[in-house]
């Protein structure tokens, strides 16, 4: 997730949990200037949007962070397609996505993106990739469906009992959960007429591309520049930050649920360089981050942690060679059955 657009959702992040999101609508993105560069594919009632390049087994397939979309990956995506296939995706209400059902749990978006990589006939096995949200979610696929998932690198993702800054206060995430149920998994999109127009979405003004955004190939940059002023795409990050607190809660409260953890396939963690943290604890909370870092490359017995001196949080953009080779790294281990180096 990058600066500005971070800081509108995060201002909206405290009113969302005591409002929670009601948000569904009618799928009124305008896509005339901008077709897709995948196909779009039956996710369970709604289609996504899914960007397939290269061919062979397994298929590593990018998880996006919060307010990002598939083209993000442009950097990465290509040179691992050289050795296998490889698939980016948006969302539900991201790009060309349709808006998916509410709320928007992880349970629900890893049968979303699981029903669309079976309806387009890509079959696991799958290395995971999965950036900041990402992380997330891809932890929810892989216990949704543990015996197709062999691999998986989390790029700089928040662990479970991280502080982060929210509206310049240190907060975990999970202290913002309400304790809402689970509801089961949906395959229904309800169909609200949308008479909302930009004046009211609040992204809709963001026509500029903040760093490290400009680093993408131009295609990538104009994209952005449409995608991120569309009204489904606020609404749909907005359903996601809304529910991500829970999901947050239930893995710290499962945190030593051997279901929950990744058994022996290879994994690598890559963490940013600094956390950016100011302020008297700023040592304090330097130090936790890179514990809990550490913490999650226990999730398997054959597991790296790297931590990148050269980057930021949006490490696929920033040092893209460092994404690349750790999930070379991750497809060597599980090619030869052996352990990561």
């Amino acid at each position: 997730m990058k600066k500005n657009i971070s800081e509108i959702l995060l201002k909206l992040f405290t009113s969302l949990m005591v409002l929670g999101a009601t948000i569904n609508g009618g799928f009124c993105q305008d896509t005339s200037k901008y077709p897709p560069t995948g196909k779009l594919v039956d996710a369970g009632g709604h289609m996504l949007h899914i960007h397939a390049m290269g061919k062979g087994k397994p298929v590593v397939v990018f998880e996006n962070g919060s307010a990002d979309f598939s083209w993000i990956w442009d950097l990465v995506q290509p040179e691992i397609a050289k050795s296998t296939q490889t698939v980016s995706y948006d969302r539900a209400g991201y790009a060309w996505s349709e808006p998916g059902p509410m709320p928007r749990t992880s349970r629900q978006m890893a049968y979303e993106l699981h029903t669309a990589l079976k309806n387009a006939g890509i079959r696991g096995p799958y290395i995971l990739v999965g950036q900041s949200f990402g992380g997330f979610l891809v932890r929810a696929f892989a216990r949704f469906y543990k015996k197709e998932v062999v691999g998986m690198v989390l790029v700089d993702v928040v662990h479970e009992d991280q502080k982060i800054m929210i509206n310049d206060k240190e907060t975990r995430i999970r202290e913002m959960a309400q304790g809402r149920a689970v509801p089961p998994v949906q395959n229904t999109v309800k169909k609200d007429i949308d008479t909302a127009s930009k004046q009211v979405n609040p992204l809709a003004s963001n026509t500029s591309l903040e760093p490290p955004l400009d680093r993408l190939p131009l295609d990538g940059q104009k994209l952005q520049l449409w995608a991120q002023t569309q009204f489904n795409y606020f609404k749909a990050a907005s359903g996601e930050m809304d529910w991500s607190p829970e999901d947050v809660a239930d893995l710290y409260k499962n945190r030593n649920n051997t279901s929950y953890k990744l058994g022996n396939i290879p994994l690598i963690v890559i963490s940013k360089g600094n956390g950016g943290f100011s302020g008297p604890e700023a040592i304090e909370l330097e130090q936790q981050r890179l514990k809990l870092q550490n913490d999650l490359a226990h999730l398997s017995t054959n597991s790296k942690h790297i931590v990148d001196k050269n980057s930021g949080h949006n490490i696929h953009l920033e040092d893209p060679s460092t994404v690349i080779g750790a999930i070379k790294a991750v497809l060597r281990s599980y090619k030869t059955n052996s352990k990561l180096k």
